[in-house]
């Protein structure tokens, strides 16, 4: 056969994701060593990779694989850390978890543009922020920004702040644990439902536990769910406006089904110890690959011209978000 019909290997993609495995297992190293390990793999990694990303740029010859791994096996990573989820001892507790996930959503997006009203910011990237913020960070900002007919550039910018302002909240979070008069239940659903990325939560989570990892997990899944009826409003606002074009579709977010289908046969079929030793392990390691991939969208530079007004309005709403979600649930749980 001649080498021309010969299809080219993907180089590339498959370059890309072991760039991340790579900077993940740098990441789990250094995890072991004094005070790095107080924030865990998760965060190591993704510093390691927002500190790449300044000096040498973005590995734009690679970026297939980096983006599949900060999003497709992201997924995946979840889909196998149902296993591990234990779903009789949470079920009773999905409802109230999901009216909290309303609650947060609703306050992230108002107090995000109310803020950057009164700053006089960017509108539609302050909207592609409070979603993020309020919903599932980068996913949220790239399933609504065709609806709301978002630039590119707004887009690429939005998610480069979640990721920023995110990781920065998740390192806060892990240093504060070990000091707040909080229980592991406690702090999981505080971490699930008001850290912004999947990955920010697990990584926030992971180090009081596999309990707080699960309740934070679960109450996290609850707000992407939500993205479904979120987008479908902003579909109806924005055909109000009259700018909607009828060719923005809502994606599902299909690898919750997969969630809970593992979730079901971690809690009611048996798994030997030794199977299930792996699937803990590998779900954990490609968790902080796609943490890597996440990383590796900040750009610091880009975030001082156009960005500045948006990040400052996104990340007071954190804090106030963070400060009102916290006592909420020191009052509301036991």
């Amino acid at each position: 056969m001649p080498l021309s019909y010969i299809p080219a290997f993907p180089w590339e993609w498959i370059g890309g994701i072991l760039f991340t495995f790579v900077i993940a297992g740098i990441g789990v190293g250094l995890a072991r060593l004094p005070v790095i390990n107080q924030l865990g793999a998760m965060v190591t990694s993704i510093l390691i990779a927002i500190v790449y990303r300044q000096i040498a740029g973005y590995p734009e010859i690679i970026r297939s694989g980096i983006e599949f791994s900060a999003k497709k096996i992201l997924r995946y990573a979840i889909v196998l850390f149902g296993f591990k989820l234990n779903i009789d001892m949470i079920l009773h507790q999905g409802l109230g978890l999901l009216a909290g996930d309303t609650v947060t959503i609703t306050l992230a997006i108002a107090i995000t543009l109310g803020i950057a009203r009164w700053l006089k910011a960017d509108k539609s990237l302050s909207l592609l922020l409070g979603v993020g913020t309020g919903v599932c960070g980068a996913a949220a900002i790239a399933a609504v920004s065709p609806i709301i007919k978002a630039k590119d550039d707004d887009t690429a910018i939005a998610v480069g702040i979640i990721a920023l302002v995110g990781t920065i909240f998740t390192v806060v979070y892990t240093l504060l644990r070990p000091i707040l008069d909080i229980t592991v239940t406690q702090y999981g659903i505080w971490s699930g439902i008001s850290l912004h990325e999947i990955a920010h939560v697990v990584a926030a989570a992971a180090p009081a536990g596999q309990d707080a990892l699960a309740i934070a997990l679960l109450t996290k899944l609850g707000r992407v769910l939500l993205l479904v009826p979120l987008s479908f409003i902003l579909t109806l606002w924005m055909k109000r406006q009259g700018t909607f074009t009828g060719q923005a579709k809502v994606e599902f977010p299909w690898f919750l089904v997969g969630f809970i289908i593992t979730s079901l046969i971690g809690t009611y079929v048996p798994i030997p110890k030794m199977y299930m030793q792996v699937l803990t392990t590998l779900s954990s390691f490609l968790l902080t690959a796609a943490m890597v991939g996440l990383g590796l969208n900040v750009s610091v530079q880009a975030l001082r011209t156009k960005a500045f007004k948006p990040l400052m309005s996104m990340f007071v709403a954190s804090i106030m978000l963070s400060i009102f979600t916290y006592f909420s649930i020191i009052r509301l749980t036991p």
